[in-house]
């Protein structure tokens, strides 16, 4: 009798144990088939998934962000496009997260990274210099973030983007604009002919003027890009958090509109 209680009990720890498992690896399956992007102001970011975090893009409250918080999210890895103020600011983000800006290809914890140059402004990047765009692989999701860029893209360019399941784009420049903001990221219309070209699932627009913009900024709103695309693609969402699986993604372009 005693016996076969205590296989009774074994076979219940069992069970319980082989059970506990089942639910933490269906949790972490979850987790690792979730990219959970928030939005942290202007063009930065804090991409979340298969156990990895990249911080994009933070900028010193200064200027257009002036009454934005100093993007400070802990995270693996930092992606800047430039040292500018606005998009490579450093100085008061830990340490112990690896910076990168340079372009190149990485592997970073089976994530793979690719680093494309472009243009920083419309005169071939004599006033601004180069650009980083950005393009990874995160939970199954190609993710693309053109950072401050004004330029075309080369055909050489366009071959390493590929089509981007997520888009990141600047929408707030101003073509033959004198403010430094205004000359250093796409256009509304610039910005509709780059998602027109790459054709992406998801578009994300970044960098416009906004209600915590300083009074002093010169970045146009994002109503005016808005306004380029197809009605029923635009969704504005009452958050800053935008959550997405490889498995649900659109098949045709949709523009997703981040709470600031």
């Amino acid at each position: 009798m005693r016996r076969r209680q205590i296989l009774r009990l074994a076979q219940g720890g069992l069970i319980s144990a082989f059970t506990g498992m089942v639910i933490a690896d269906a949790a972490q399956s979850q987790t690792n088939d979730t990219l959970r992007l928030e939005w942290l102001g202007h063009m930065s970011f804090l991409a979340s998934g298969d156990g990895v975090r990249f911080l994009t893009h933070p900028f010193k409250p200064v200027g257009c962000t002036a009454n934005l918080p100093a993007p400070k999210s802990a995270a693996d890895y930092i992606l800047i496009s430039s040292r500018l103020l606005d998009e490579g600011y450093l100085e008061e983000l830990p340490k112990n997260a690896r910076v990168l800006s340079e372009p190149g290809s990485y592997n970073l914890k089976g994530i793979n990274l690719q680093g494309i140059t472009m243009d920083h402004d419309r005169i071939g990047g004599r006033r601004f210099g180069r650009n980083v765009a950005w393009r990874w692989k995160q939970s199954g999701i190609f993710v693309l973030h053109l950072g401050g860029a004004a330029g075309v893209i080369a055909p050489s360019q366009r071959i390493l983007m590929g089509r981007p399941d997520v888009l990141i784009v600047p929408v707030g420049g101003v073509t033959g604009g004198n403010d430094p903001m205004q000359a250093k990221a796409y256009s509304a219309t610039e910005a509709r002919a780059i998602v027109q070209e790459l054709n992406p699932k998801v578009v994300i627009p970044v960098y416009y003027r906004t209600d915590k913009s300083s009074a002093s900024c010169q970045l146009a709103v994002i109503d005016d890009f808005l306004a380029l695309m197809p009605k029923d693609t635009v969704q504005k969402l009452n958050s800053s958090t935008l959550e997405l699986r490889a498995s649900n993604l659109p098949q045709s372009t949709v523009v997703r509109v981040l709470r600031s």
